[in-house]
């Protein structure tokens, strides 16, 4: 296993550093979930809440089944004992596709200290289990070891932009866009399946961001801003309100199609 504190050290002290986290260990009944999600049968989440404090994030919903009222980015909830549930849900469980995670980011800061993701994934090594990882940290590459041992598995990585003052603005507490695309990188010279999920579309330059992933990944996915509600101020204070468009939105996702497709990648 690669040494996270070697590799990312200085990653993980500055976003660490930059946040105010209230940390509780909680105790779940069931960590292996059944989800509507598309191609999907199972959700596996180790953790509420996310510490990346993204202010686009649909799942701060997860606020009102918790009784947390602080902001969505300031808590996360260990599920401390999620290995164990899962050990004994997996004996039961049909065969199926598994997400890891669909609310909250499997690989945030606090997965260097309990490790609960990679400890979910050896107890699903034995089932063979087919599992789709989507994550926006560099900290998914400490599991390449593991990742090798499935037989069916795919990594995604959350990339909505190409510029890191976008990113810093809609994503304040997620690690680099950089540091994003080396991981992809990572991902596939170790010959595991990868795409990126650009949702929600932010601002950027099409053919940039094309021309920095469309090497190292398989397929690619895109959304747009689905939650307006939550970030219509942003885009009113930095003067982005033509990316709230549909007609101008439906320009950046053609050229996207054009870049990857250009480049032989899927877009779906």
């Amino acid at each position: 296993m690669i040494s996270l504190e070697h590799s990312y050290g200085p990653l993980i002290t500055n976003v660490q550093r930059a946040m105010s986290l209230l940390i509780k260990e909680i105790k779940a009944k069931s960590i292996l979930s059944k989800t509507g999600i598309p191609g999907a049968h199972y959700s596996i989440n180790p953790y509420t809440g996310c510490s990346h404090g993204c202010r686009y994030c649909y799942a701060s919903f997860m606020k009102r089944f918790t009784n947390h009222s602080e902001p969505w980015g300031s808590f996360v909830d260990v599920k401390i004992n999620a290995p164990d549930i899962l050990k004994r849900q997996i004996k039961k469980s049909r065969k199926g596709t598994i997400v890891i995670s669909s609310v909250t980011d499997p690989y945030q800061p606090l997965e260097v200290r309990y490790e609960l993701t990679r400890k979910c994934l050896e107890e699903l090594l034995p089932y063979q289990f087919s599992v789709d990882i989507l994550t926006k940290s560099p900290l998914v590459h400490r599991d390449i070891d593991l990742f090798k041992q499935f037989k069916e598995i795919e990594v995604g990585i959350t990339i909505t932009t190409d510029e890191e003052r976008i990113r810093k603005i809609f994503e304040p507490k997620a690690p680099p866009v950089d540091a994003r695309i080396r991981t992809i990188k990572k991902l596939c010279e170790a010959r595991i399946r990868t795409y990126v999920f650009i949702g929600p579309l932010l601002p950027l330059i099409p053919e940039v961001l094309c021309e920095k992933l469309a090497e190292y990944v398989d397929y690619v996915f895109i959304d747009r801003m689905n939650y307006i509600t939550k970030t219509r101020s942003l885009y009113k204070k930095y003067k982005f309100e033509k990316w709230l468009n549909r007609e101008y939105q439906d320009n950046i996702v053609a050229r996207l199609k054009k870049g990857f497709r250009g480049k032989k990648v899927n877009v779906c």
